[in-house]
């Protein structure tokens, strides 16, 4: 296994969110960490990142113990794409993404032709090649988010933690990210990724693990996991889960509307 979570129990202060949880992920494997706002999803994150102080238990990456490891260690093989990011100087979009090659060549290093081959190839990976040579702070949340993801794939991480990696992307752009995160378990790389859209889960997923307040957890396999008893339980909505008979193994989830309101809403389908 390439993450391995033991008894681990983390929160805020002295206050434990989520105790004596247990899991694993293998190589090139995707976890999605699904649940409502405040569960504790990004905490999760910050405490595997080491920005949060792990109460109990351990976490290991490719067998080794991450509390040991230096904030270099940590950087060379861990990525972070987070939910919001605004960075304090005008850099282009080129050089944020040159900077996920930091952990590689040092803090006094500078960044050779091989780094940079490597951001390009990121950037074109993701399709912003347009976007290159543009001002960071001046492009679109959407764009921003790819340009994050870009310089988080030129970090050549282990292990790609992402949260809420579609949330500020339109329909092309969240099926792009998609697609690339299934491509990048392909090639070896384990991901977890927040979402509060199980359909997204359902399409880039191996594992998914349900996070409900008073530190409910549930993993397991994406199929199994997400249910729709399990959806009332944790959004308090309706949703019914359906596949396609011509695409195998494809499932999405559809909200319901409240009961009474069908006709209403067909109705105003039709004019």
């Amino acid at each position: 296994m390439l993450l391995e979570l033991k008894s681990v129990s983390c929160g805020y202060g002295e206050k434990a969110i989520f105790q004596d949880i247990s899991f694993s992920v293998a190589r090139g494997e995707t976890l999605c960490l699904l649940g409502p706002n405040g569960v504790g999803k990004t905490m999760l994150f910050k405490t595997i990142l080491g920005l949060l102080p792990l109460m109990a238990g351990e976490i290991l990456l490719s067998g080794e113990n991450i509390s040991a490891w230096t904030v270099e260690e940590r950087a060379r093989r861990i990525a972070y794409v987070p939910q919001v990011h605004t960075p304090p100087f005008p850099f282009t979009v080129h050089d944020v993404v040159v900077m996920g090659r930091a952990a590689h060549i040092g803090s006094l290093g500078i960044p050779g032709k091989k780094d940079r081959r490597i951001a390009d190839d990121a950037i074109e990976m993701l399709g912003i090649g347009h976007l290159a040579q543009k001002i960071y702070t001046k492009i679109s949340g959407g764009e921003r988010q790819l340009v994050l993801l870009a310089r988080a794939i030129a970090q050549q991480p282990q292990l790609l933690c992402m949260d809420e990696p579609t949330a500020s992307l339109d329909f092309g752009n969240q099926v792009l990210v998609m697609n690339r995160i299934r491509a990048l378990g392909a090639e070896g790389v384990t991901v977890m990724m927040t979402t509060h859209a199980p359909s997204h889960a359902f399409y880039c997923a191996d594992h998914t693990a349900v996070m409900g307040r008073d530190g409910v957890f549930f993993v397991g396999r994406t199929n199994d996991v997400i249910t729709e008893e399990r959806l009332e339980r944790l959004y308090g909505v309706t949703a019914k889960i359906v596949g396609y008979e011509n695409i195998p193994e494809t499932r999405t989830c559809v909200p319901l509307p409240p009961m009474g309101s069908t006709e209403h809403c067909a109705g105003r389908g039709n004019r």
